[in-house]
């Protein structure tokens, strides 16, 4: 198996991208580490289990128990088949732990793809997302607004913004982002597993970019 390591701030379109990779190549498999992680305790694999005791804590999973999980998907998908690994690594310790996860799993790490865009589109993007609170409908107030502004178009909703998608958040997690994910870049860059992508212009645009990237 093959891993493509997902890079970008946070509303840079990774989740977004994966999905639409995954969705037209079933070789494809877009794994997110949130997703993965609550798929684990859901399913109740021995990582999963270790995982929900530290959730239920209110304590952070370890890098280790995500790296056991991944090391899990490795194992159970086709040989053939690439993961797109989104939200994990998201610091240089977090990297070593991969590499050795890969190598331990005999998968390889083929590329480290980077959808880059500036920080203040980042900041627009993600300011800008409303969601709604019933049935999970996404909007933007400038780029995807609902016919009737507030209300969501599939259920009459009263739209909300996220906590972590206010503006004061934003900037925290561009803070973060800056600090302990951006030098990712420099580090597989180094490795010769660097590929970088305009994540500004129309998704599909992005996404075909991208496949062409991690070829």
């Amino acid at each position: 198996m093959n891993i493509v390591i997902l890079l970008g701030a946070p509303g840079s379109g990774k989740g977004t991208v994966a999905a639409r990779l995954a969705s037209a190549d079933p070789k494809l498999q877009h794994v997110s580490s949130g997703d993965l992680l609550r798929g684990a305790v859901a399913q109740g694999t021995p990582a999963g289990v270790e995982a929900k005791a530290f959730m239920e804590a209110g304590k952070l999973v370890p890098d280790g128990l995500i790296a056991r999980m991944i090391a899990d998907r490795v194992a159970s998908a086709p040989s053939d088949s690439t993961m797109l690994l989104d939200g994990f690594p998201r610091n240089l310790a977090q990297a070593d732990i991969l590499d050795k996860t890969a190598r331990e799993s005999g998968a390889k790490i083929s590329a480290a793809v980077l959808i880059d865009v500036p920080d203040e589109i980042i900041f627009d993007r993600i300011a800008g997302r409303r969601t709604c609170p019933k049935c999970k409908a996404g909007y933007h107030v400038k780029n995807l607004p609902p016919k009737k502004e507030g209300i969501c178009d599939v259920c009459g909703t009263a739209l909300v913004q996220r906590k972590d998608d206010n503006p004061e958040t934003v900037k925290d997690r561009l803070a973060v982002y800056h600090s302990q994910t951006e030098p990712l870049v420099k580090h597989y860059s180094a490795a010769g597993l660097l590929r970088t992508v305009d994540g500004n212009g129309a998704a599909d645009a992005i996404a075909e970019a991208f496949r062409m990237a991690m070829a």
